[in-house]
C-alpha cells in the first residue's frame, strides 16, 4: 500500500476553521488512493499554558510529571481532528504514542526515540484510511509517558515515515518551505528548492526553526524524503533529500542563527589530562548540550576553558559548575546570557576555501566582534554580542549573495 506522513503544527490546527484547512489535505490523498498518518501537535499557545499552569504549582516541577500533563495538548487535538473525520465518513482513528507504541528512552522532556511498532501500525492501515497520531510523546520501557522536547512533533512524523516505509513525509507549517534566512529579520530570504539532510541539519542545530534537528537526523539514517511546505497554500515548498551535484554547485546556501545561547568561562583551571571529562561528564550525565569549546592554555600550568550551551540550561550548569569547584579547581566562572551564534553553512563549502574569510571581513566591516569560532566541512559558526544578531543575519546574507542564489565560480 501507498502511505503518506503528513505532520501539522500547532498554528495549522489552532482551531476548528483552520482544522478544516488541513482535513481537505488529508482527505485529497486518501481519495488519491494513499493510506495516510497524519501527526498532530497541539494547539497554538497549548504547550505554554500548560506550562504556565505548571509553574503555578510548582517552582521546579518533577519532569515526569509535566510530561504527563503537556502531552494532553496532543491528545486533545488528535481526537478533535478524528471527530472531524469521521463526520465525514472516513475511517479513522486516534493514537496516542503509548498505544503506537512509540518507546523512548526515560529522558523527560527531551526524550529519545527507541523504536516503533511497525507491524502493529500496518495492521491498523488496513483497517482504518486514515490514524491520526499524537506528536511530541512517547512511552518509556517502564511505561510512563514521555516527550520528545520542542518540536517533537517533527521527529514523531519521520520517525513513523521510516518505520512504516513511507512515500514521503509532509511536515506543514506556517511558512512556505526552508529559506536561506529567517524572511523576518531579512526581507531578502529567498526559499530554497532543495536541501540536502547535512545542510538541513546543521540550519536546525544552528537555530533555523523550520525543522527539529533529531527529525532531520532520522530523514538521513533511514532515507525518509520530507517536504516542507505551508499548510495555508498548495505551492511545492522545500524537499530536503540525500545531496546531488546541483546543491554542491552553491557555495553557501543559509545563515542560521540561535539566540538561545549561553557562553560559560572556566578561569584557571588545571592543564592537565582528565580536567575536561571532569567537566564535561556531569554534563553528559544532566542531557545539557555542550557545543562550541575552546581552551586557552597559560604557562603556569592552567588553563581557561569557555563553551557554549543552551539558555535553558544554564542555571544548571553553573549549580553542577559550582558543586564541582573543589574537585575540578578552577578559580571563578564568568557567565554571558547575552549571545548569540551566526552560521554559514553550504556543502558547496567541502571543497573551496575562502567562506570563512569573507564572513569574518563582512562583519568586521560591520564592526561586529567574533567572541568563539567553531567549523566543520559544511559550517562556519561565529559567537557573537546578541545585539547584533539581526545586522549579522542580514549582512552575510548580502555578503553571499543568497537573495540571488551564488553559484560557485569554476576556475
Amino acid at each position: 500500500m501507498n502511505i503518506v506522513v503528513q505532520k501539522f503544527g500547532g498554528t495549522s490546527v489552532r482551531n476548528l476553521e483552520c482544522q478544516q484547512q488541513v482535513m481537505k489535505k488529508v482527505l485529497r490523498l486518501c481519495r488519491e488512493g494513499n493510506k495516510v498518518i497524519v501527526v498532530l501537535s497541539a494547539m497554538s499557545g497549548e504547550t505554554n499554558r500548560l506550562l504556565n499552569l505548571a509553574s503555578k504549582w510548582s517552582e521546579n516541577p518533577d519532569r515526569a510529571e509535566l510530561d504527563s500533563m503537556v502531552s494532553t495538548g496532543e491528545q486533545i487535538s488528535c481526537a478533535l481532528f478524528t471527530m472531524l473525520l469521521k463526520q465525514q465518513g472516513v475511517k479513522a482513528r486516534s493514537i496516542l504514542g503509548f498505544q503506537a507504541p512509540i518507546i523512548t528512552d526515560d529522558a523527560h522532556g527531551k526524550a529519545r526515540i527507541i523504536s516503533i511498532d511497525d507491524k502493529k501500525l500496518k495492521e491498523l492501515l488496513k483497517e482504518y484510511d486514515i490514524l491520526v497520531v499524537a506528536g511530541f510523546q512517547g512511552c518509556s520501557e517502564n511505561g510512563r509517558i514521555t516527550t520528545l522536547g520542542r518540536g517533537g512533533s517533527d521527529t514523531s512524523a519521520v520517525a513513523l515515515a521510516a518505520a512504516v516505509n513511507a512515500d514521503i513525509c509532509e511536515i506543514y507549517t506556517d511558512v512556505s518551505g526552508v529559506f536561506t534566512t529567517d524572511p523576518n529579520i531579512c526581507a531578502d530570504a529567498r526559499k530554497i528548492e532543495r536541501v540536502a539532510y547535512d545542510e538541513m541539519l546543521e540550519m536546525a542545530s544552528m537555530g533555523a526553526k523550520v525543522l527539529q534537528p533529531r527529525s532531520v537526523e532520522f530523514a538521513k539514517k533511514f532515507n525518509v524524503t520530507v517536504h516542507v511546505r505551508s499548510t495555508f497554500s498548495d505551492e511545492p515548498g522545500t524537499i530536503v533529500t540525500q545531496e546531488d551535484e546541483t546543491m554542491e554547485s552553491v557555495l553557501v546556501s543559509g545563515i542560521a542563527y540561535d539566540k538561545d545561547q549561553a557562553q560559560i568561562t572556566l578561569v584557571h583551571v588545571e592543564d592537565k589530562p582528565g580536567v575536561s571529562a571532569q567537566i564535561f561528564s556531569p554534563f553528559a550525565d544532566k542531557k545539557i548540550l555542550v557545543d562550541m569549546i575552546i581552551q586557552n592554555p597559560s604557562k603556569d600550568g592552567k588553563t581557561d576553558m569557555t563553551f557554549t550551551i543552551p539558555r535553558d540550561d544554564m542555571e544548571l550548569a553553573i549549580k553542577t559548575l559550582e558543586s564541582l569547584q573543589y574537585e575540578i579547581g578552577f578559580k571563578e566562572l564568568n557567565s554571558n546570557l547575552n549571545v548569540s551564534k551566526i552560521s554559514i553553512i553550504g556543502v558547496g563549502m567541502r571543497n573551496h576555501s575562502g567562506v570563512a574569510a569573507r564572513a569574518f571581513q563582512a562583519l568586521a566591516d560591520e564592526n561586529i566582534n567574533i567572541l568563539m569560532i567553531s567549523t566543520s566541512e559544511i559550517k562556519v559558526t561565529c559567537l557573537i554580542d546578541d545585539k547584533y544578531t539581526e545586522l549579522a543575519v542580514r549582512t552575510l546574507h548580502k555578503a553571499f549573495h543568497l537573495e540571488e542564489g551564488e553559484p560557485i565560480e569554476k576556475s
